[in-house]
């Protein structure tokens, strides 16, 4: 069996939570028997959808590089070099 993934957690505890609040509300029971029968069925729902989700196919393909934006392509300018020489003070 898989690990299961974000979507798979969040669908299998939202259907715990919200199935056995309607339960609760619908049977209005209020003996311990009926509350623990109630999640013990919004439990096995939850974990019935975590289960039977479908499955990503896989990851997304791209077709080869992803061109940069144009905004960001680095701008050089043509500077003649200096060079240091024997008389130049470099640490002023």
């Amino acid at each position: 069996m898989q690990r299961p993934d974000t979507a798979r957690l969040t669908w299998g505890s939202a259907t715990v939570v919200l199935a056995t609040v309607a339960l609760l509300l619908l049977s209005g029971t209020t003996t311990t028997p009926g509350i623990a029968a109630a999640c013990a069925a919004g439990l096995l729902l939850g974990v019935l959808v975590a289960v039977t989700m479908p499955v990503r196919a896989g990851r997304v393909k791209t077709s080869g590089a992803v061109p940069p934006d144009p905004g960001n392509e680095e701008v050089r300018a043509a500077v003649p070099r200096v060079r240091a020489g024997t008389g130049t003070r470099t640490g002023s």
